[in-house]
């Protein structure tokens, strides 16, 4: 801790040492830091390295490599390399392989729901001791991603690529079957409503698709106010078991098994691709995906899409949205220079032009709300007004624990457990039984996970 606290004083120093010869601090060998320059050179080895594990794929992946490669250029002390590692499971599943070691990297993306993963790991720096000891300022950042990242007022890690759920629909398909395209469903029931009269005008076109993901289901289960786990959502202490009632965990059962007995539900099961992928092509009207999706939802769509706000049942007051994408984690173990060297990278990425170029590029939201009043997002925004919709729902969300979002080490196997009671009831399965189980394997998941980390 001493060290750290120094680092950042003498850091300069230190980064002009590291460049200037003697031993190199670059990581594994499949790193290009300069291979074409004498290592042993005695004016310079290089610029300091930094390795950088992610998870983005398709545009997120583009955009992310355009960032990198504007940084690199910006400046010769540091060479960033991203290094796709797969799915956020996939990558973090490396990492606990190598966490200790000279091959695990210098910072990595992790899912939301891998947060306590990654604390309790014992193999991070929380970034709030770079904050503290660069005076380094995380009140401009958008609230309630800070809300979901902070815990006890402390950062364990950097929030970069966030999003949550919004539903899309078929404006064109709304039209047809007289609906008002621009006054979309905001309840359960109006959905259901939509879905009826969208069938009825178009017999080969469902009303509504929801994946089979427990992501979507904590966030229908937040926007009522309900908790994922008990002790406010393990926030003030460690959870014992769920924390919803029998009542906010049934609605969302019931509202899918209504729409399927009714004929206007689509299943696609746990296939969110193929889901997209229905939409697009006219064989569902409205769906539930990240917020994420809007940029390529939009261009590709053959029709006018629109976006809406999650939908409630109508007897729940909107409570809003969780958090969900992924944040930045520090590893330690590493040389002083090159944690420096990945902490100026971490602010860099939070600058508002920065998150302009992300956000517009993605339809991700901007970590830093400053990013919005930039041209390239004024711009965007007038052009495509529905990615406005994403940020206006998250900016309406109240903050409370429902919507600060869970925390908990077994959240991944809890996500499994709600996907498979869905696909249950997708199926033809009983509300009552799906329900009764999921709540069953929910509750063991956090028993065990508890006993495991009494061991």
């Amino acid at each position: 801790m001493k060290k750290l606290m120094m680092f950042l004083a003498i850091g300069l120093v230190l980064l002009l040492a590291a460049c200037a010869g003697g031993e190199s601090t670059s990581g594994d060998g499949n790193q290009n830091s300069g291979s074409d320059k004498n290592s042993h050179s005695e004016e310079k080895s290089g610029p300091q390295v930094v390795t950088f594990w992610h998870s983005m794929g398709g545009a997120g992946q583009e955009a992310l490599n355009t960032i990198v490669d504007d940084f690199n250029k910006s400046q010769e002390e540091i060479q960033v390399n991203a290094e796709y590692q797969g799915t956020y499971d996939e990558s973090l599943t490396k990492f606990n392989a190598v966490a200790g070691t000279d091959s695990a990297p210098t910072m990595i993306q992790t899912f939301e729901i891998g947060t306590m993963s990654m604390i309790n790991s014992g193999n991070i720096i929380p970034i709030q001791e770079l904050v503290d000891a660069d005076g380094y300022d995380m009140s401009g950042l958008e609230e309630n991603i800070i809300n979901y990242y902070s815990l006890d007022g402390k950062f364990y890690s950097m929030p970069f690529n966030s999003s949550t759920p919004v539903m899309y629909y078929n404006k064109d398909a709304f039209t047809a079957a007289g609906l008002d395209p621009e006054t979309p469903p905001a309840t359960y029931e109006e959905v259901e409503a939509a879905g009826k009269a969208i069938a009825k005008s178009n017999p080969e076109m469902k009303g509504f698709a929801l994946q089979a993901y427990g992501w979507l289901w904590e966030q229908l289960l937040a926007n009522q106010g309900a908790l994922l786990l008990n002790n406010d959502n393990g926030r003030s202490e460690t959870p014992t078991e769920i924390g919803w009632t029998e009542e906010e965990g049934k609605s969302i059962f019931e509202w899918v098994k209504r729409m399927v007995d009714d004929g206007t539900f689509a299943n696609y099961g746990t296939n969110g691709d193929n889901m997209v992928a229905g939409f697009l092509a006219g064989d569902v009207s409205m769906f539930l995906q990240s917020s994420a999706s809007a940029r390529d939802v939009i261009d590709n769509a053959p029709f006018e899409v629109g976006i809406a706000f999650l939908p409630h049942p109508e007897n729940k007051e909107r409570e809003g949205v969780v958090i969900g994408g992924a944040s930045l984690w520090m590893i330690d173990g590493k040389p002083e220079a090159e944690t420096k060297a990945a902490w100026e990278f971490m602010k860099y990425l939070q600058t508002p032009e920065v998150q302009a170029k992300w956000h517009v590029g993605t339809g991700y939201f901007a970590i830093n709300p400053a990013a919005y009043e930039e041209q390239l997002v004024i711009d965007a925004h007038a052009e495509k007004p529905q990615l406005r919709v994403t940020v206006d729902q998250l900016q309406a969300t109240e903050s409370s624990f429902a919507t600060q979002g869970a925390l908990m080490d077994m959240l991944p196997q809890g996500r499994k457990v709600m996907e498979t009671a869905l696909e249950s009831v997708y199926n033809g399965g009983s509300v009552d039984e799906a329900y009764t189980t999921a709540v069953d394997q929910f509750n063991k998941a956090i028993e065990q996970a508890n006993k495991a980390r009494t061991k």
